[in-house]
């Protein structure tokens, strides 16, 4: 296993860290955990050299903190770096910061946290926290011993996270980064900047949800052409960990031969792997794959705010890359997730204040009914 100084704390963490947010479950209920499979799982990673747990609140209907307690007993838990977030949608005053942390730790049978994040940062999150004085609260809580190193992951564009990072005296933070999110979010600049700035920064999703696993024939042609024996997951952790911002990369694995594969992956990456041809290569695949979109939006915002509440960048990326991927069956339980927040597309009403605004002079009223039409119903 490869470690990695994670950002000016002076603590060194494993590349790959576990993520336990899509452990095996027994039938379709998402919060029936199987604990034997998931400990096995865990404790597998750990005894060949894993040594980041990242757990989060509300992941598994709010069991997956419990099983990671369970799984870190017998020693396992004096082996690890363990994280877990602050659900703060749920934090409506300053005293509910140290009462939900302390939930957490019940649930998680310790009695402190090493890394511990405000969870999913947007711009109106990050307003409300500081509000609420969640420094003052990390500043406590670290006296008290219960956490050791404060952060944050983020969901949102990369001017919000800039002024996220400089506004507090952050150890870490986790952002969305893969080959194909290069401008998403925070980004690759994100990760500069953050690296910068002496903070460590922890990778979530960097196979895009799955998506990046399973790449289209034409797609892996081009590995071939290039002489690449690396599978799909293999080609996507080289590319973050050539990085040298990047501390830890997140993966939420939910077979214990996954964790033997990204095991053995991670032990062969450093920063700075690939090669300038990787590079090209690379940098082919994600114009191949962005060729296959359907619909032609930069992601611009330009539209936004729709005065109905439409996600209009967000349903069209959900929609070009469901194609893209040929991930039908992702694309729709996403969309419908959209339509739970409201921001899907089936809420236009068209009323056309959108089409003067975009650069492409995209139909976007008559593409959105086409995203609803193709993402909601099962065909």
């Amino acid at each position: 296993m490869q470690y990695r100084e994670f950002g000016r704390t002076g603590v060194k963490t494993s590349l790959l860290g576990f993520g336990a947010m899509r452990l095996p479950v027994i039938g379709e209920d998402h919060s029936n955990i199987d604990e034997e499979k998931a400990i096995e799982m865990i404790r597998y990673a750990i005894d060949h050299g894993v040594n980041y747990v990242d757990t989060a609140y509300p992941y598994h209907g709010g069991n997956s903190e419990k099983v990671v307690g369970k799984a870190l007993k017998d020693g396992y838990r004096e082996k690890v770096f363990l994280a877990t977030k602050s659900p703060v949608w749920q934090v409506e005053k300053h005293e509910d910061f140290e009462r939900i942390l302390d939930e957490q730790l019940e649930k998680l049978q310790t009695d402190h946290v090493d890394m511990y994040l405000m969870h999913a940062l947007n711009k109106e999150r990050w307003e409300k926290i500081k509000n609420l004085r969640f420094s003052d609260f990390f500043e406590k809580a670290k006296a008290k011993g219960k956490i050791r190193f404060a952060g944050f992951s983020f969901h949102d564009s990369y001017p919000v996270f800039k002024e996220i990072v400089d506004g507090y005296d952050w150890d870490f933070c986790q952002i969305q980064l893969n080959y194909m999110d290069v401008n998403y979010q925070a980004g690759l600049r994100g990760l500069k900047y953050a690296g910068s700035k002496g903070l460590a920064v922890v990778i979530m999703e960097p196979l895009k949800g799955g998506k990046l696993a399973r790449l289209p024939e034409k797609v892996m042609e081009i590995l071939r052409k290039y002489n690449k024996n690396w599978s799909p997951v293999e080609l996507s952790f080289r590319w973050i960990g050539h990085h040298p911002e990047v501390s830890t990369i997140l993966s939420g694995m939910s077979t214990l031969e996954q964790v033997k594969q990204n095991i053995d992956i991670m032990s062969k990456i450093t920063p700075g792997n690939l090669t300038d041809e990787d590079m090209k290569m690379i940098e082919e695949i994600r114009k191949t794959l962005e060729s296959f979109a359907v619909i032609n939006c930069t992601q611009c915002g330009y539209c936004m705010p729709c005065p109905n509440g439409v996600d209009i960048p967000g349903n069209f990326r959900l929609y070009n890359e469901t194609v893209m991927f040929e991930d039908w069956e992702g694309g729709r339980r996403t969309y419908k997730w959209l339509e739970s927040q409201k921001s899907a597309a089936s809420f236009c009403v068209e009323c056309g204040e959108c089409l003067s605004k975009c650069p492409q002079k995209l139909d976007i009223p008559n593409l959105l009914k086409k995203v609803h039409r193709e993402l909601a119903e099962v065909k």
